[in-house]
């Protein structure tokens, strides 16, 4: 069994980037290309338990911003337990993070991410 902690520091400025695009898209109500930077954060942060936990609290507080149930509902046992997934490697690689998908399907990563993880993980 892996354990992860943190995210290697290669891959942080990716990670980063696609969470301040997402800010930058909401703040501009271009809401699904804010959420679709979301769910590329979580395919990037989804191994390790603080990046998981941090980007379904931001998927949170985007399903409550733009008053959608579904994703408010979904997102609290995402929430609670996504973390504690990355931490002990349980995950499905891939998976998108929000209320749309099943949270355990495994789903196939972008091609420009597989490359930065590739690349810029441990």
């Amino acid at each position: 069994m892996k354990v992860n902690t943190t995210m290697p520091e290669a891959l942080l400025p990716f990670y980063r980037e696609e969470l301040l695009l997402a800010k930058k898209e909401f703040a501009e109500k271009h809401f699904q290309q804010s959420w679709r930077h979301l769910e590329r954060a979580h395919i990037l942060g989804q191994p390790y338990p603080i990046a998981h936990t941090a980007v379904h609290w931001k998927m949170l507080r985007f399903g409550i911003k733009i008053k959608n149930r579904k994703e408010i509902i979904g997102q609290i046992p995402r929430l609670l337990v996504g973390g504690v997934k990355s931490f002990v490697g349980k995950i499905p690689v891939g998976n998108t993070g929000g209320a749309n998908v099943p949270p355990l399907q495994p789903m196939e990563i972008p091609e420009d991410l597989q490359i930065l993880i590739e690349h810029h993980s441990d």
